[in-house]
């Protein structure tokens, strides 16, 4: 069966600095990975290698449909536009810049819509809403494409527990119909929410299941810290 995203080798650079070196990831339907790592690991720039938005200075992706749900503060949210509008935006690709969007499109928006559970929102303007309730237009944004592998980049940020634990049931959901990766600083909680981990800094330091990843060398490696380091500790791997 094909994966829902793979990477082999993956090379990227930025502004003519390396950022990314032999990455390799394999994503399959029904998987919820977890991409941690910390500031400056390239994981943002490893989904805009996914994406095709960078060039590859090596390797090789290979992917379907990708739907990418950026970080809040990358939307215009003051623009005059409904929350029905916001999510059609996702399809303007397909529609054509001078196109008017079919009945067809409208029914993907509000079904997108209906599966982040705002659908009785779809008229309201969208710079009235919380910023939970924004976050999900950006997924129903994204699942509007109807993706093969859905990336997250940092999505629980500036959130409240509620608003964040609305999304991780969101998200572990739509993983049992196709891929998700997730960048996010939330170690402890993507350690027991996600199927998969993946430890970058750079290049992948390991990957695989929580449970497989106790070794204190190789979040030390991946976060560039001590054995005494409070990440460590709230890992509860100090003396592991």
């Amino acid at each position: 069966m094909s994966a829902a995203l793979e990477m082999i080798g993956v090379a990227a650079d930025l502004g003519g600095r390396p950022v990314l070196r032999d990455v390799d990831v394999r994503l399959d339907a029904g998987d919820f990975t977890a991409l941690l790592g910390p500031n400056g690991a390239g994981k943002t720039t490893l989904m805009r290698a996914a994406l095709g938005l960078i060039p590859l200075r090596a390797g090789t992706v290979r992917t379907g449909t990708a739907g990418y749900v950026p970080q809040r503060h990358e939307f215009t949210w003051d623009f005059p536009a409904s929350v029905q509008d916001a999510v059609l935006s996702g399809l303007v690709r397909r529609i054509g810049l001078f196109r008017r969007p079919t009945v067809a499109h409208w029914r993907a928006a509000w079904d997108a819509l209906d599966r982040v559970r705002l659908a009785d929102l779809r008229k309201r303007p969208v710079g009235e809403l919380s910023g939970g309730q924004r976050q999900r237009v950006l997924v129903a944004r994204a699942l509007v494409l109807e993706p093969s592998v859905l990336l997250l980049d940092e999505p629980f940020t500036g959130l409240d527990m509620p608003a964040q634990e609305t999304l991780t049931d969101l998200f572990t959901e739509i993983a049992r119909e196709r891929a998700v990766l997730m960048a996010t600083h939330d170690l402890t909680a993507a350690a027991y929410t996600c199927d998969r981990l993946i430890l970058l800094n750079r290049t992948v330091i390991a990957s695989g299941p929580a449970a497989d990843l106790k070794d204190p060398e190789l979040w030390m490696r991946t976060f560039d810290v001590g054995p005494g380091s409070h990440l460590l500790k709230a890992l509860d791997l100090v003396g592991a």
